[in-house]
């Protein structure tokens, strides 16, 4: 079981329409002011935010929206996981994010940084002090060039990570890695994919990918794990929709 929600940064971002899902169901709620907005899942229209509406073993999803770009925060019960720092400034919105799932840095255990691109490695100076419990994981090709004070290793194909598996996505970059829960079918993919505000999946940029040859080979194996949650560096909320059949349209 997954559960959806996002909130929006403060400084860079305005908040934005955001859907959650449980067991594959969305529903969506209207745009917020607030710093941050986290939107219940449709079986329960008025949760308390201030604890995580899920049993220890099951993985809740939340998204950081931070402008142009995505960070996510995993919990299971009592332990988290970051994915992607976002760019310089960031650390504030993620650990509200963390906050709002009813956790403190101190909680977080791992922080996967699926490529070593600034917008989403440039927060992770902010969080080092505080997240001193976590490790910091990224692929081959792209980890030595990732600077922390933390413990760093390097994952990738057949890897696991807070009970999720590491796929190797490259194409973006050449240590490009992804994350993937089977139980839920949650697959967190960086830039490896991207979003178009509009429920749909596209695949890396272009402008922004030296090998798409090799960045499409990747989608085709993302599609093969049949997710049907894609979370995204770019392009907007999570999609819950129909994501195997998309990926595959553009593989």
């Amino acid at each position: 079981m997954a559960i959806l929600a996002a909130c929006g940064s403060s400084g860079s971002s305005t908040a934005s329409t955001t859907t959650s899902t449980t067991a594959g169901t969305d529903s969506s709620a209207a745009p917020s002011t607030s710093t941050t907005d986290e939107v219940a899942a449709e079986a329960d229209p008025s949760p308390d935010t201030s604890t995580p509406a899920a049993a220890p073993s099951e993985l809740q999803l939340q998204h950081v929206a931070l402008g142009f770009v995505s960070a996510y925060v995993l919990v299971r019960g009592t332990e988290a996981a970051i994915v992607d720092t976002g760019v310089e400034g960031s650390g504030d919105a993620i650990n509200d994010a963390l906050s709002m799932m009813g956790l403190a840095p101190a909680d977080v255990r791992h922080i996967v940084l699926t490529h070593n691109h600034g917008d989403h490695v440039g927060g992770l100076g902010e969080l080092e002090a505080a997240m001193t419990n976590a490790t910091v994981y990224a692929g081959a090709g792209d980890v030595d060039s990732i600077q922390t004070s933390l413990n760093l290793a390097q994952v990738g194909d057949g890897d696991e990570v807070f009970g999720m598996g590491v796929v190797g996505t490259p194409g973006h970059t050449v240590g490009s890695i992804s994350v993937f829960d089977t139980d839920t079918g949650l697959l967190v993919a960086g830039d490896a994919i991207n979003g178009d505000n509009e429920g749909g999946i596209t695949g890396a940029n272009p402008n922004f990918t030296p090998d798409m040859d090799t960045a499409n080979a990747s989608v085709a194996k993302m599609a093969a794990l049949a997710p049907r949650i894609a979370a995204f560096g770019h392009g907007g909320a999570p999609v819950t929709e129909d994501v195997t059949a998309k990926l595959a349209a553009i593989a």
